[in-house]
């Protein structure tokens, strides 16, 4: 049988010598840990607290434009539907569509050898009464000289003299015959009344045309032209007063980009009934034909102006559940609560009454806010994306 002897002293020994190691790395990282809490970087400081980061602005004070804004409706400051004037057919067309003519250039011509043979017969018409009448005269003074003779009756000189009285007026009659059979040649040549761009042509070389009938051609003038729009009748005081002061600005927005500024130049003699707003009339210079009729644009005027007014930022007036306040910076940094009132809002901007120039309000953060709460300036997401 085998017996289990036991380790021999050295084993004994070494086993000791590896326990006493560990023990004094475990001690040695202990203590370094200590160390580095002891001699290592302090904690970050703590925010103040209560601060509140907010962004202000100033009360400024200066004059404002009150702008009326709406759409209006470009339509032509004339537009002529040309018609012929008597029966005939059209022997030639002058223009196409789309031209731009001045008043007085030739559009059409018509058939006019009917009224040519009106004309010549009714010259000769004058012609044969003026012989007549030549003749009676003659015929008149040769009985006034055998009146004076006593060789005829006073019936016989009347007769010759109520004669002569006739033809005359015969003779005018012949030549209002003839003046009216030139006005009727004449409407053979259709002439543009106004100056403007053509619309549709619907007839041709060839074509029947009657007085009665359908228009030949429409003349349209698109230089100047005018924007009609409405506004509320509570602007008709302002509007009425800067008209009489010389005359109203109004812009008109372009489709493509871009404004064009012109007068106001009517403005309706009654309010409408129905809508309860008044009706005006822009015109407007158009030579590059941006302005159409028919066009829908965008159009603004500024019949009056807010004299040294006080405005803040729209988003800085804040509704409360009986007015309307902003929050105003003291010097301490502390916010308190001041009531105001707003009279106009435009482009972003708040015009109110109730606190003085240049007072600082806030404008972004007043919904963490409470009277008294302190306040730190920090940037505008404006600011952070410039």
């Amino acid at each position: 049988m085998f017996r289990l002897s036991p380790p021999p002293h050295s084993a004994r020994r070494c086993g000791g010598r590896i326990l006493a190691s560990l023990l004094i790395a475990l001690a040695l990282a202990v203590a370094g840990w200590f160390g580095w809490r002891a001699l290592g970087p302090p904690p970050p400081a703590k925010k103040a607290a209560g601060a509140v980061p907010v962004v202000s602005a100033q009360v400024i004070a200066g004059d404002v434009p009150v702008r009326l804004a709406t759409t209006g409706t470009v339509s032509p400051l004339q537009s002529v539907e040309v018609r012929a004037q008597l029966s005939a057919t059209i022997r030639a067309v002058h223009v196409r569509e789309g031209q731009t003519v001045r008043a007085g250039e030739r559009l059409f011509t018509l058939d006019t050898r009917n009224e040519e043979a009106n004309l010549h017969k009714a010259e000769a018409q004058l012609a044969k009464s003026r012989a007549d009448l030549a003749n009676a005269e003659r015929t008149l003074q040769r009985q006034r000289e055998l009146f004076a003779r006593k060789f005829i009756s006073q019936a016989a000189l009347d007769a010759a003299q109520n004669q002569a009285d006739s033809l005359r007026a015969q003779v005018a009659a012949d030549q209002a015959s003839v003046a009216a059979s030139r006005v009727a040649r004449a409407y053979g040549e259709i002439v543009a009344p106004i100056g403007g761009r053509i619309g549709a042509i619907p007839v041709y070389p060839g074509s029947l045309v009657q007085p009665n009938g359908a228009a030949l051609v429409t003349v349209t003038q698109i230089d100047p032209i005018n924007v009609g729009f409405s506004l509320p009748e509570r602007e008709l005081p302002e509007l009425r007063r800067a008209l009489d002061a010389g005359g109203v600005e109004v812009t008109a927005q372009l489709d493509g980009g871009g404004t064009r500024v012109g007068q106001l130049v009517f403005l309706d003699n009654a309010v409408d009934g129905a809508s309860g707003t008044i009706r005006l009339k822009a015109r407007f210079d158009n030579a590059d034909g941006r302005l159409w009729p028919g066009m829908f644009v965008a159009v603004s005027l500024a019949p009056r102006t807010l004299r040294d007014a006080l405005s803040v930022p729209a988003q800085a007036v804040q509704t409360g559940p009986e007015r309307k306040f902003v929050y105003v910076i003291g010097a301490d940094d502390k916010v308190s609560i001041a009531p105001v009132k707003v009279l106009l809002i435009q482009d972003g901007r708040a015009v109110i009454e109730g606190v003085a120039a240049g007072t600082r309000v806030v404008v972004e953060g007043a919904q963490n806010l409470r009277p008294g709460s302190a306040v730190v300036e920090a940037r505008s997401e404006r600011q952070k994306s410039s």
